[in-house]
């Protein structure tokens, strides 16, 4: 089963805005104030003067009004192209108008009304404008109209305002945008993370756009770009975080990204952390961002290879050596990497990974004071029982598989007592939910199958189904040694091979077909196996 796609929540950082600037500077901006947008107060307050409630005549006149600021504009630059302090003022007020019209983020069911009344390309336009503040500031009110707070009880708005903005080319026009921002000014450097914001935005509204940006658009690449930057900065750690979401449920993005050299590009930036842990909590946000793109690349069957051409389970083993903050998350892409790829496993092997992942799942593991909790070594200790049931399932004969058996054979079979007490643990824990269940049950609390068998797939079954996995493929070793302990360690815990054979079963019963029925087919053959053995 392949390990769970890394998820990924929204950023909790406070969006920057622009400072304020002095009156008689062309460049219009705006600020924030305790985490206020100052610019759309003040578009509040100049619109109270005028208007008293926010209806179809107020979005009317708004939209009157910017239109004609717009055609003014235009007009002006077209007869003084080449001296700009004759269209300065019509640029102030161009500017003043987008500020308004940031009102209607205060009433989302406008939005189908603003769709028909065809000003979404008007303001969408101005995304080319040759004065990059007017650009910003069209970025700023598509933030705002887009905010996730403001759409979250209107989706029938959200969905007809964000498909006519993609229907008139937002993304290609945001990224153009993006790409001719300069970091070095910090107005720009604010609008690049408002133009991430905002994207990020409409993937909320409409999924389908985190493949068509990537599609139609360099974003890509801009954000590759943006991660080989060695410096940090929170537009390096905002980039990390979009990559992730573009790539979390996309094989199309995963792919792509992979032919773009993106394997190697996310090595380069995790491998700047193998001995040295970030400096803040933003950096260490960044890092996990950056294992979860690695990991969510290692989907695909060519980036597992792209992985291990360049080196990247060599580089895994030196982080978990090495024991800073990365050492969970390179155990994480390892699993990614090994789950049905022999090749990642047998390089494992060669390059003596069995020691470092054998004294992770001995329970030497590196705890950090921000990884205290019982969860974090709850993940690990899942994650390595998911790395040594992949090697296993990719390690089938020869001498590496010697070298794996002999893993737990050797001091004593003390390897073989921590699988059977983690064995004992996970029984109980999923038993514990099953009893849960079914008073749930008792309650009248109606319950299907599936959702019951998933829901104890939650509380541990996973793991356990796999920690019988792993006893299968110990027991049809024929090593003597190994079923003497085997047997002996039940007998201790009044179990029995029955035990560990309904477990298998379950298992065998609920493997998909996501890969096919023949995969399916050989995944339960081999299952079956097992059950025959015992």
């Amino acid at each position: 089963m392949e390990p769970t796609n890394p998820r990924k929540t929204k950023s909790s950082s406070l969006k920057r805005r622009r400072e304020d600037s002095t009156a008689d500077d062309n460049h219009p901006t705006t600020a924030v104030d305790n985490g206020i947008d100052l610019s759309l107060l003040d578009a509040i307050e100049k619109s109270h003067s005028t208007v008293e409630t926010l209806d179809l005549k107020t979005l009317k006149k708004l939209v009157l009004s910017f239109e004609r600021r717009l055609r003014d504009n235009i007009e002006a630059r077209l007869k003084y192209a080449d001296q700009p302090e004759k269209f300065a003022d019509s640029e102030i007020e161009l500017h003043e108008e987008l500020q308004k019209l940031k009102v209607l983020a205060a009433a989302p069911e406008l939005y189908p009304e603003l769709v028909n009344l065809n000003t979404i390309p008007s303001i969408l336009g101005l995304l080319n404008h040759d004065n990059t503040d007017i650009a910003v500031d069209v970025v700023s009110l598509l933030q705002d109209l887009t905010e996730e707070d403001v759409l979250e009880d209107n989706d029938e708005q959200a969905r007809v305002l964000v498909d006519n903005l993609v229907e008139n080319n937002v993304l290609e026009l945001l990224v153009q945008n993006l790409l001719r921002m300069n970091e070095s000014d910090p107005d720009e450097a604010a609008a690049i993370y408002t133009t991430l914001d905002t994207l990020e935005n409409l993937i909320e509204v409409k999924p389908q756009v985190s493949e068509i940006v990537c599609e139609k658009t360099k974003l890509l690449r801009w954000l590759l770009g943006k991660i080989k930057v060695k410096e940090f900065d929170g537009n390096k750690e905002y980039a990390s975080e979009i990559l992730a979401i573009l790539l979390q449920n996309s094989t199309a993005n995963q792919k792509r990204l992979g032919q773009m050299n993106g394997v190697d590009v996310m090595l380069q930036a995790v491998a700047m952390y193998k001995s040295k842990d970030p400096k803040s909590s933003e950096e260490e946000e960044m890092l996990e961002n950056l294992f979860d793109c690695l990991c969510c690349l290692l989907m695909p069957l060519e980036n597992k290879e792209r992985f291990v051409k360049a080196e990247g389970v060599e580089l895994m083993i030196i982080i978990m050596k090495q024991k800073k903050l990365a050492y969970g998350s390179a155990i994480r892409a390892l699993d990614f990497a090994m789950t049905k790829y022999p090749p990642a496993c047998e390089r494992f092997v060669d390059v003596l990974g069995l020691k470092t992942a054998f004294a992770a799942f001995m329970g030497k593991i590196p705890i950090s004071k921000k990884h205290k909790k019982e969860r974090f070594r709850e993940e690990l200790e899942e994650r390595v029982i998911s790395l040594i049931s992949s090697l296993f399932a990719g390690i089938l004969r020869g001498s590496r598989r010697e070298r794996l058996l002999s893993k737990f054979v050797e001091s004593e079979c003390e390897k073989i007592d921590r699988l059977m007490e983690l064995y004992v643990r996970y029984t109980d824990r999923v038993k514990a939910e099953a009893e849960r269940l079914d008073h749930m049950e008792l309650d009248d609390f109606e319950m299907n199958e599936e959702e019951k068998y998933n829901r104890k797939l939650d509380s541990g079954l996973y793991t356990l189904q796999l920690i019988a996995v792993i006893l299968g493929h110990l027991w049809t070793s024929e090593n003597s040694r190994i079923r003497g302990r085997i047997e002996l360690l039940l007998k201790q815990h009044k179990l029995t091979k029955n035990d560990v054979k309904d477990i298998l079963q379950e298992y065998h019963d609920n493997i998909g077909d996501l890969d096919g029925p023949e995969e399916k087919e050989r995944a339960q053959s081999k299952i079956q196996k097992f059950i025959s053995a015992f």
